[in-house]
């Protein structure tokens, strides 16, 4: 299995690149002509969090690629009782499911996608299908992908990303949340009270 996931995880990483970012941005570019990265270079928090969640990507493409290199993987300090099959084929399921998930939530977020938050745009507040079950379906995609990579190669750096990438996470939520409170009002803070965050 381990010659498979040398081959298939960088196939897959560039495959959750696609779909959960390229494909979603260039097609809410290309239908409205508004550039979906909302990150800027002003020295804020909402920046800060882009600018960490860049380093995290390509963190967790770094280790998939060491994973290749059996010498210098031994420094990432796999964890032993983690490294068998069952586990193995646990995280690549879940890392599946994650990414079709994603795609569902990008695909009924529409022309509404967006990579921060966008102080300039307008957005409809989307709370069908996904978004009924919870309210940032597309993070707790990307926390379960991440969760499920880590289970494929259990070690200390890739449980270090873990962590780091929910609680950067939980922080961009919650400063969406101010933001969805002031742009929509009653109706955001109606559907807060019946959705769950994650």
């Amino acid at each position: 299995m381990n010659d498979f996931l040398r081959y298939y995880l960088p196939i897959f990483y560039a495959l959750v690149l696609l779909f959960a970012f390229v494909i979603p941005s260039y097609r809410t570019y290309k239908s409205t002509g508004i550039n979906p990265i909302t990150f800027g270079k002003e020295p804020n928090a909402h920046n800060y969090i882009g600018y960490v969640m860049k380093g995290l990507l390509a963190a967790l493409f770094v280790v998939i690629i060491l994973y290749n290199f059996d010498n210098v993987y031994q420094f990432t300090i796999p964890i032993p009782y983690l490294q068998n099959l069952n586990i193995r084929w646990a995280g690549l399921v879940l890392i599946h499911i994650s990414l079709v998930w994603i795609i569902i939530a990008q695909f009924q977020m529409s022309n509404n996608w967006r990579i921060g938050i966008d102080e300039q745009n307008n957005t409809d507040l989307v709370t069908n299908g996904l978004f009924s079950i919870s309210r940032n379906p597309v993070f707790l995609g990307m926390i379960i992908c991440v969760a499920g990579l880590f289970l494929v190669i259990a070690n200390a750096i890739s449980f270090c990303i873990l962590v780091t990438t929910y609680i950067v996470i939980q922080i961009q939520i919650r400063l969406e949340e101010e933001f969805l409170k002031k742009q929509h009002g009653e109706q955001y803070i109606s559907y807060q009270s019946k959705t769950r965050r994650l």
